[in-house]
């Protein structure tokens, strides 16, 4: 596997930990951190690089990570985030599912 992407996954695991760390704090909610990652992946939905210049792929790729966070926000408990492979699986599942609109 590549090394870039080993640490993305640490990456997005560990927005993911901050985030959970943030709604158990009091800071936000699971509601606000998810309105904003559903903003996120509609503006870079809306970009009209994304859509004229990349292949179907290019643009999953794109929204992988913000997809994941959302999942992992959504799927969160007392104890932390699901591990990365289970959300990665998640998101595969679900990845031709049009997202909601914001």
């Amino acid at each position: 596997m590549n090394v870039a992407n080993l640490q993305l996954e640490g990456l997005m695991m560990a927005v993911a930990a901050i985030n959970n760390a943030l709604v158990h704090h009091g800071v936000l909610s699971i509601d606000a951190i998810d309105d904003a990652l559903r903003r996120a992946e509609a503006s870079v939905t809306a970009d009209e690089r994304v859509y004229e210049d990349m292949s179907p792929a290019h643009r999953e790729a794109i929204c992988f990570p913000l997809r994941l966070l959302q999942l992992a926000n959504l799927s969160q408990d007392g104890t932390g985030v699901p591990p990365f492979a289970e959300l990665a699986r998640q998101v595969g599942r679900t990845k031709d599912a049009p997202a909601d609109p914001a």
